[in-house]
């Protein structure tokens, strides 16, 4: 299916505070110089602010990430998960369209959707609630058919229940995602007949539906305040409840464990001396290690009088790196146009969380033409795409 970005588009896209946050937050799990590996999640939460995915808001990751605009749009339009058109604000139904679905009744479920929400594919319904897409298989086979609305699968479709479940979302309900037909999970529809022991101590739901359910998030987008912005799961529900707490259960046994390790302290102990022998040797390196991290630049105790230039439009730097910049005493864009190499290499050092930054993105020359009064590439299409205002 060929995927491309819709013929309308909105100016320009910024994350909400709060998103921007959490989206600081995904960046920080990567190491040094694979920032690029967040796209899927800063992809995907632009896409819960605005309901679809906009160029926009594609060229706004791609620039956090200090990716070219193609590469984020290679990713965008190769996930389904991504809707490159505007959707219903309620729910985007994805119906499973390929050989299991297919032979237990997909045809039948989009015949629903064409009745309830629009005869075409990507059309929104008259009421703007509802659009749908048939999608290639969703790995739910063996409850098939299926189709998967907002976050969650709903399996074990029948047509009937196909139009329930759009009739209650329309309603303002959230019906249970997972099995549609009183199944647990994927066992037998006649039930387990092995390992049935583990048929005790369930939860209401499968794994998967019980976590939808907790969490309470299906269909509604998430605009960073309603759950945690890095682990939505934690606090949430009576299985993540006890999970914490069986957790401390275990630190006991942990510390049960403490004498054995004085026990074995002596074999370290004997060691120690063998280490202490060669102290000196790493003098050397130390002093090569405070060769490499140059020299430091001159640094003001606070910015002019004129005020801190705009410091996110050089490459690479975002409101937290900003942030720590200013707290490093850089306020202005010739401070960092005069840096030499042996400065670039102390600030590369220095940047906690964002070692190597300087030299990566290039600042220095960047921050010569803006010192200038000069726009580079990137300051115009942040000026352009709404990401940093001057």
């Amino acid at each position: 299916m060929l995927r491309r970005l819709h013929k309308d588009q909105p100016d320009s896209f910024a994350f909400t505070p709060d998103n921007l946050a959490w989206a600081e937050g995904q960046i920080t799990k990567y190491p040094e110089g694979r920032q690029a590996s967040a796209i899927i999640p800063l992809l995907w939460r632009a896409q819960e602010q605005e309901g679809w995915l906009t160029r926009p808001a594609i060229e706004y990751v791609s620039d956090m990430l200090g990716m070219a605009y193609i590469r984020g749009l290679e990713v965008a339009s190769f996930y389904f998960m991504f809707q490159l058109q505007p959707v219903g604000s309620v729910a985007h139904i994805q119906v499973c369209g390929t050989t299991s679905c297919m032979i237990c009744g997909a045809e039948d479920l989009m015949k629903v959707c064409k009745e309830k929400i629009a005869a075409k594919p990507h059309e929104i319904s008259a009421d703007g609630k509802f659009s749908w897409e048939e999608v290639e298989c969703l790995g739910s086979c063996s409850n098939a058919p299926m189709a998967q609305i907002g976050k969650d699968y709903y399996e074990d479709l029948t047509t009937e229940r196909m139009g329930e479940i759009i009739d209650e979302l329309s309603a303002g309900k959230v019906p249970t995602p997972g099995p549609q037909n009183g199944r647990y999970a994927s066992e037998p529809l006649s039930g387990l007949t092995s390992l049935t022991e583990y048929d005790s101590g369930k939860t209401q739901y499968n794994a998967s539906a019980q976590l939808a359910t907790d969490i309470g998030d299906t269909v509604k987008r998430i605009d960073g305040t309603e759950v945690p912005l890095l682990t939505p799961w934690q606090g949430k529900g009576k299985s993540a409840g006890t999970a914490a707490k069986k957790s401390p259960a275990k630190k006991p046994a942990v510390k049960a464990e403490a004498p054995k390790a004085t026990k074995a302290k002596p074999a370290t102990t004997a060691q120690k001396p063998a280490k202490a022998t060669q102290a000196p040797k790493p003098a050397a390196p130390t002093d090569a290690v405070a060769q490499a991290a140059g020299t430091k630049p001159k640094v003001m105790k606070a910015p002019r009088k004129s005020g801190a230039d705009d410091l996110k439009m050089i490459k690479g730097v975002g409101p937290k790196l900003e942030g720590l910049l200013n707290s490093m005493g850089f306020f202005h864009f010739d401070q960092v146009a005069q840096w030499g190499p042996e400065e670039v290499s102390w600030v590369d050092q220095n940047l906690e969380g964002f070692k190597g930054r300087v030299s990566r993105d290039n600042w220095v020359p960047q921050a010569t033409a803006l010192a200038a009064g000069e726009e580079t590439e990137f300051s115009k299409r942040a000026t352009k795409s709404g990401i940093y205002k001057k």
